[in-house]
């Protein structure tokens, strides 16, 4: 089957009932509905693709005539898709993909050769638990290619990024979705708690847990705002008491070291620091559910063989 007719199938199979003549059909129109329909923005739109405002308006006016809809409607909140163009997107970009990578060259990422750089954002728990390892990967294996790493201060505004093409990859917990995007789960994360390890506080039950002061990470710092643990506790109508909390997590260990506190913490992360910061490791007396660590790429990313060479990389690198 033809990339243009496994294309158009993709489009005609979710929601255009009535034939079309493919061969009447302008193909650039589809570039133009999944730039506005990303952007929901003509302008924007338009610049995305080198259009101008007039050119793209005009597009937009003919994928009216096309579709029999609407597309995008003007509200008080900005430029809104209707149901009709919702439904149409995802099967747009699907064909829009196959025609990419119909035309792109099929090359490979020499890794060994490459003169390259990355450019990656993390959480607190991805640069002391994955990037260690990825660096070792890479200077091993690479070591023309060169590694920025960004720190994710804030989701929404990382994953714009990535978008936008700002960036090739995020990697940590708790990371924002966009339909743009791929995210793929590296691992599962468990919790456990971290005490002095010369104190004499006794069997850390369900009771001595809520008892004892806490020490919390908050990556936006200082608020003590609500973690996995309080949402835990308060479901069940219960609190703890939060004495410190902490902006990075690496100080975690090193504050409840020598004190009465007690913290939870990202398993691997307290196994990292225990030996040096002086704390032991005990189960949490609370079944509080694991958390995945993901690495996210843009779905535009796929393709490219160097992008896809890092996603491997990372992988690889979480596997060690």
């Amino acid at each position: 089957m033809s990339v243009r007719s496994s294309l158009w199938k993709s489009i005609i199979g979710i929601t255009i009932i009535v034939p079309m003549n493919l061969a009447a059909i302008d193909l650039n129109l589809l570039v133009a509905f999944e730039a506005l329909l990303e952007e929901r923005h003509v302008t924007r739109a338009g610049q995305r693709i080198g259009l101008a405002q007039p050119s793209m308006s005009s597009a937009l006016a003919r994928l009216r005539l096309l579709f029999d809809d609407e597309i995008l409607i003007r509200t008080a909140a900005g430029m809104r898709p209707t149901a009709k163009a919702l439904t149409l997107a995802p099967a747009v970009s699907e064909a829009l993909g196959l025609l990419r990578s119909a035309l792109q060259p099929q090359t490979i990422f020499d890794a060994a050769s490459a003169r390259h750089r990355f450019t990656i954002a993390v959480t607190d728990y991805g640069d002391l638990v994955v990037v260690p390892a990825l660096v070792s990967l890479l200077r091993n294996e690479a070591p023309g290619v060169d590694l920025t790493v960004r720190p994710i201060t804030d989701a929404a505004d990382a994953l714009a990024m990535l978008e936008r093409g700002e960036i090739d990859a995020l990697v940590g917990g708790h990371l924002a979705s966009s339909r743009h995007c791929l995210r793929m789960r590296l691992f599962e994360e468990h919790f456990v708690c971290v005490r002095d390890a010369g104190a004499e506080l006794g069997s850390l039950d369900a009771a001595a847990y809520l008892a004892r002061p806490h020490v919390l990470f908050s990556a936006i710092g200082g608020d003590g705002s609500a973690g996995a643990v309080d949402q835990f506790l308060a479901a069940r109508g219960l609190q703890r008491r939060v004495a410190v909390t902490l902006p990075h997590v690496v100080a975690v260990p090193f504050a409840v070291a020598g004190s009465d506190l007690i913290a939870t913490m990202a398993e691997r992360i307290a196994r990292r620091f225990a030996q040096s910061a002086g704390v032991a490791i005990e189960p949490v007396p609370y079944p509080v559910a694991p958390f995945d660590i993901d690495l996210v790429l843009r779905r535009k990313g796929e393709s490219d063989p160097a992008i896809a060479w890092l996603a491997g990389l990372i992988r690889r690198a979480v596997a060690s």
